[in-house]
C-alpha cells in the first residue's frame, strides 16, 4: 500500500508544484498593463437622403461622417451607402462631439454641413439638388455692366464711354 501512494505522490507532486510556480505570475499581471476603459456611450445617427424636387429617396448615395472630438480634432471618416429608402445608419459616435456630414450622389450638388451630437439620438434629412452651371467671368450676367469682360477691359471700356460722354457735353 505504501508504494502505491509514492507512485501516486510521484504523479501529482510535479503537476502540484508547477501549479504553485504559475500561480504567483498570474497575480503579478493584474499590476501591470493597461487597465480596460469601457468605451463611451454613443449616438445613433440617421441620415436620410432624398431628392430636393419631389422627396423621392436617393438611393446608392454616399454620406461620409468626419467625426470631431471635444478638442476640435477629426477622428478620421467612415463612408456608407444610402439603401433603397435612402436611409444610412451609424452607431459609432460618441455623444458630445460634433460630426462634419457629406453626402455625394451621381448627378446632384453636393451637400456638407456639421451637427452637434447632444443626445443618444440625431436624425438627420439631407435634401439633395440638381446641379447648376457654375459662376463664369467670361459669361455675360444681366446683372453686371460689362459682363463677359475682363476687369481692365471693363475699366478701359467705362473710361471712353466717360471721354466720350464729357466730349459730346463741351460747348462750342
Amino acid at each position: 500500500m505504501g508504494g502505491m501512494i509514492r507512485s501516486r505522490l510521484h504523479r501529482v507532486l510535479p503537476l502540484l508544484a508547477a501549479g504553485l510556480l504559475v500561480l504567483p505570475l498570474l497575480n503579478a499581471q493584474e499590476g501591470r498593463g493597461r487597465k480596460y476603459k469601457p468605451p463611451p456611450p454613443t449616438c445613433k445617427i440617421s441620415v436620410i437622403v432624398v431628392k430636393s424636387f419631389d422627396g423621392k429617396p436617393v438611393e446608392d448615395a454616399a454620406v461620409i461622417f468626419h467625426p470631431i472630438n471635444k478638442d476640435g480634432k477629426s477622428e478620421g471618416n467612415m463612408e456608407l451607402k444610402t439603401n433603397e429608402d435612402g436611409k444610412a445608419v451609424i452607431n459609432i459616435i460618441p455623444i458630445g462631439d460634433t460630426v462634419r456630414i457629406q453626402v455625394v450622389a451621381t448627378g446632384y450638388q453636393t451637400y456638407g454641413e456639421s451637427y452637434e451630437l447632444p443626445d443618444d439620438t440625431k436624425d438627420i434629412t439631407v435634401k439633395l439638388h440638381r446641379p447648376v452651371s457654375q459662376y463664369s467671368i467670361y459669361q455675360n450676367h444681366a446683372s453686371q455692366s460689362g459682363a463677359g469682360q475682363s476687369g481692365s477691359q471693363a475699366n478701359n471700356q467705362q473710361r471712353s464711354q466717360q471721354q466720350q460722354s464729357q466730349g459730346s457735353q463741351k460747348p462750342q
